[in-house]
């Protein structure tokens, strides 16, 4: 078993590759599908013709307007990035009351979501959270800094 010591950093390091591989294919997926549409007026624009690729990388959430006006419920559709998205929700926080001119822009991250309101997941479901960017990177980079730094003495 004289060999067996100089095979271990051999398949450590195929180990790390592989995580390096994953880590750089998981980063070119992350794309997002967002309806979008601008001041559609009655209908909230959630139908298939309204779907959207995100620019990959950039714009990482949906958002949505709901403008409560004189003559009836307006609807913005788009993609964001997150930081734009989040300031633009909290800024207009104070004006979402669903009254008249009421202005609510909400955000989410995953695809479509800013389509038709869905019936609500059980209270302990996390599955959007799991499937998060953020987090799938950050799970990636840790494996692959365990990886590399771990000790070659098994």
């Amino acid at each position: 078993m004289s060999g067996t010591p100089a095979l271990l950093p051999f398949w450590r390091m195929l180990v790390c590759v592989s995580l390096l591989v994953l880590f750089l294919g998981a980063g070119a997926a992350l794309q997002i599908q967002c309806y979008q549409c601008e001041e559609v007026q009655q209908d909230d624009c959630s139908s298939p013709e309204f779907i959207v690729n995100c620019t990959v990388n950039v714009q990482d959430m949906c958002q949505k307007e709901v403008l409560v006006m004189e003559d009836g419920i307006h609807y913005r559709k788009s993609c964001a990035s997150s930081g734009a998205c989040l300031i633009a929700s909290s800024g207009y926080q104070q004006f979402c009351t669903g009254k008249l001119n009421s202005v609510c822009i909400t955000c989410c991250n995953t695809p479509l979501c800013n389509g038709p309101r869905t019936k609500r997941r059980p209270a302990g479901s996390s599955s959007a959270l799991l499937h998060h960017p953020s987090i799938l990177l950050s799970s990636l980079l840790l494996s692959l800094s365990v990886c590399l730094h771990h000790s070659p003495s098994l």
